[in-house]
């Protein structure tokens, strides 16, 4: 049984199109009746929309195979009193789920991702973290790919601000134990003996993703068709218990050569 990431891992980050034995590799799981949950750490579209465009460039599974970090927000962070950083499209979701945005006096500061953060708005942050603000991600991903270049992601950001502050971060999606613990729950669903020993997890973020599965005793699947170029970037800089378990060039590769997929 799986966990399957999006960005970088099914779709490319460069024209959001299926990458390589992607949708081969989703109908061969349906074929077989192999239980999966496609784990994303969408935040920009609602929900509905991102799967819906999946659904539309060939991705092929059911809504109730789907999890984001907009889908267990609700149960984190109040909708009053949120200073909320991230792409325009990100804002305009939260507004969308009745979010009230405050930069004033906010009670959380909530961070999702884009390339262009300016230092004025990581001054703000500080500032509203220093009054008592709690600070938290939408998820923890290590670099964010866009444009065939590669920024910080909100992991690296939240550590910055964390570093500058001395405060402590939650994170709502992935690599959080609550979101893990809800894609488990969503799984059982499909099987009722799933756990997390018997669940291999494939993503491009090999710190972001692999790293909090692997310490919950998930099997690691590690692609190169997204972040990072090749392992070598990454993976000789880990330390030996997060490195992942097996490296593939991407979706094909796995169906190809892992040996462990159901024929």
């Amino acid at each position: 049984m799986y966990f399957i990431d999006v960005q970088g891992t099914l779709i490319s980050d460069s024209d959001k199109m299926p990458i390589d034995g992607s949708i081969e590799f989703l109908t061969h799981l349906n074929k077989h009746n192999i239980p999966y949950m496609i784990i994303t750490n969408n935040t920009k579209k609602a929900s509905k929309v991102f799967y819906e465009y999946l659904q539309s460039i060939g991705l092929n599974f059911r809504f109730e195979k789907y999890l984001d970090p907009l889908m267990v927000l609700e149960d984190r962070v109040t909708k009053k009193g949120v200073a909320a950083y991230g792409a325009k499209e990100f804002l305009d979701t939260l507004q969308k789920m009745g979010y009230t945005l405050d930069y004033e006096n906010p009670k959380t500061v909530l961070v999702a991702i884009k390339e262009d953060f300016s230092a004025d708005e990581y001054a703000q942050m500080i500032d509203f973290i220093l009054n008592g603000a709690k600070l938290i991600g939408m998820h923890e991903t290590s670099i964010y790919a866009k444009n065939n270049k590669r920024y910080p992601g909100v992991g690296a950001i939240l550590k910055m601000l964390e570093f500058a502050t001395s405060c402590e971060y939650e994170v709502v999606g992935k690599p959080s134990v609550a979101f893990y613990n809800e894609a488990l729950k969503r799984l059982q669903q499909q099987d009722k003996e799933a756990c997390f020993a018997k669940i291999e997890i494939i993503s491009d973020d090999v710190k972001g993703d692999l790293g909090g599965s692997k310490e919950l005793g998930m099997q690691t699947l590690f692609v190169t068709s997204g972040k990072y170029k090749s392992a070598k970037e990454i993976v000789p800089f880990l330390q030996e218990h997060l490195k992942p378990d097996f490296i593939y060039k991407d979706m094909q590769d796995i169906l190809t050569h892992h040996d462990r997929i159901q024929r």
